[in-house]
């Protein structure tokens, strides 16, 4: 397949330094926002880049559920692939890309579980289904015979947690936080000209700005 023909010229909005706020976290409320508004589907599903001591890197599309004062939180397995090169290698970085606005948000930062109770809280607030579905899960990535197998674990599972039934938190089940460091806002422009603002954390107290070539 060639798409060497293919292309958009990005025309929908501008980013001038000059007129950023301070604080990244202004913007990224703000572009949160109108990503919401303009009813981007999930907007925020975003790309998680991690790398073990394998020195492989590993990408997958993981929830943000929380934008904290200081990073994105998501929550998965933490016996997963992604868990594994997390505990080997506790930096990471996500993307956001929203097409309907041309835009992207790249955050970078040490990642590091949240506290306990915290998931659990979250856990509890979940599809009776999704939380039995965790359960099946174990270890996330661990190979499995056929879907047979998993559809039978599940129905196990929901006879033995039923609809009125609590289900425990899994212990192997919980947040991350990514603390950001950098964060850069991508803004489409025509002729490929564009707009590229970089945050960067100086002793998690204040933020530098920046303008990269596109």
């Amino acid at each position: 397949m060639d798409f060497t023909d293919q292309r958009l010229s990005y025309e929908k909005g501008v980013l001038d330094q000059q007129s950023v706020p301070n604080s990244p976290f202004e913007l990224l409320h703000a572009w949160m926002n109108e990503a919401i508004a303009q009813k981007v589907q999930e907007p925020y599903a975003m790309s998680l880049a991690t790398c073990g001591a394998d020195n492989k890197p590993s990408v997958r599309i993981v929830l943000m559920r929380e934008i904290t004062d200081t990073g994105v939180v998501f929550y998965t397995n933490y016996e997963s692939a992604k868990g594994q090169d997390i505990a080997e290698n506790p930096n990471a970085e996500v993307l956001f890309f929203w097409h309907e606005l041309e835009r992207q948000v790249r955050i970078s930062g040490s990642i590091a579980k949240i506290d306990a109770q915290k998931s659990a809280a979250y856990f509890q607030k979940r599809p009776h289904d999704s939380q039995v579905g965790a359960w099946v899960s174990q270890p996330q990535s661990g190979e499995v015979a056929n879907r047979d197998v998993m559809e039978q674990t599940f129905e196990q599972l929901q006879s033995d947690y039923s609809d009125t039934g609590d289900v425990p938190t899994p212990e192997f089940w919980g947040g991350y936080e990514i603390t950001i460091e950098q964060i850069e806002f991508w803004q489409g422009r025509a002729n490929r000209m564009h707009d590229r603002i970089v945050y960067t954390s100086e002793n998690g107290d204040s933020w530098n700005t920046k303008r990269l070539l596109p």
